[in-house]
């Protein structure tokens, strides 16, 4: 869908109709899921999963949507000197909102049984985000001619070219499909403690709670430093965090407290390549092609979208050990694309 919708987008001057538009479909989606689970006594199982499952799809699909508008207003909108600062403390702001969540949510889900626990954390999320977009009505969005349309068949003969001919967006792909691998496997350090230790609400929990502070360390400490840091730099940071993180969770697999501090090096990892990674993307593309590149890093991202359906298998051939490192090697052949990277 992100190429689909990157087609459409592109050819738009102005992208904040869409994005808001999208995130309204979003705060849509989760209200119904709400009210669908408070409901869910007088509905069968089978019915049940059909409609969770209609309703994330509208919901992922209105995200991919929301994403290129969101990225090309961003880039259009901030000024090019105060894009680090920007970056930094949207990510460290989002991370004490997740972090004041994490606690709301752990205590929702102690207090209340199933299903009005989750239907009360998507009720409130509707009603945050519908709260939230009144920010993207405030935005003075730059208007930027387009000098060529294109129609859907145009513009997918275009982006092999495009891929092709820019040796930016090339390692830009790779890399976010070898690193990108560390965000898919942070779910599997989860499944990995479920086989070591009891998977309890309070372990769940704390996982959560080390990972966001994690998170909302490292975004504190880029935005102080956001006028010295370097996009590139905090890839290579990326890469050996990235690295790493298999191999610790093999090493303290057997230890209760350590591997519990191995999710605050996870939110590290989470903050820095979500900043440098955006950040790239701005950078290398421009007003007139930014939808395009967006839409292309989405749909290009394929290995870390597939990897949870070949993980399984993997883990049960193979086993926990054999897998992780596996992710480990497959995360540090992403050094030879950053070492590539063009990043002003």
């Amino acid at each position: 869908m992100q190429i689909v919708f990157a087609s459409f987008l592109s050819n738009r001057m102005h992208k904040k109709k869409p994005l808001i538009a999208a995130i309204s479909l979003r705060v849509i989606t989760l209200l119904s899921l709400a009210l669908l689970l408070f409901k869910s006594d007088a509905i069968s199982n089978s019915l049940l999963i059909l409609f969770i499952f209609i309703l994330i799809s509208i919901f992922s699909f209105s995200g991919s949507f929301a994403n290129i508008s969101y990225v090309d207003i961003m880039g259009k909108s901030i000024i090019e000197k105060k894009r680090k600062q920007f970056f930094s403390i949207k990510q460290a702001i989002s991370s004490v909102g997740i972090f004041a969540s994490a606690i709301i949510v752990r205590s929702l889900l102690k207090r209340f049984e199933y299903p009005f626990n989750y239907g009360i954390l998507l009720l409130s999320a509707g009603i945050l985000l519908f709260i939230a977009s009144w920010g993207f009505w405030k935005i003075k969005e730059v208007r930027v001619e387009i000098k060529k349309k294109h129609s859907f068949l145009e513009f997918f003969k275009m982006l092999p070219r495009e891929i092709s001919q820019n040796a930016n967006l090339k390692n830009y792909l790779f890399i976010i499909n070898f690193l990108g691998l560390g965000f898919s496997f942070i779910p599997f350090m989860i499944l990995f403690a479920k086989k070591n230790f009891e998977l309890s609400a309070d372990l769940i929990g704390n996982i959560l709670l080390f990972k966001i502070i994690g998170m909302l360390i490292t975004s504190l400490i880029l935005y102080k430093r956001s006028n010295h840091f370097e996009y590139k730099k905090l890839l290579y940071f990326s890469f050996i965090v990235g690295a790493i993180l298999p191999i610790l969770s093999l090493i303290f697999s057997n230890n209760y407290l350590m591997y519990q501090l191995i999710f605050v090096v996870s939110g590290v990892f989470i903050t820095v390549f979500r900043i440098a990674s955006n950040g790239i993307l701005v950078e290398i593309s421009n007003n007139e092609n930014r939808a395009v590149y967006t839409g292309i890093s989405g749909a290009g991202s394929i290995l870390p979208t597939i990897f949870p359906l070949v993980a399984g298998i993997l883990i049960s051939v193979m086993g926990y050990y054999a897998t992780f490192i596996a992710v480990s090697f497959i995360i540090t052949l992403s050094l030879i694309f950053i070492r590539k990277l063009e990043c002003k």
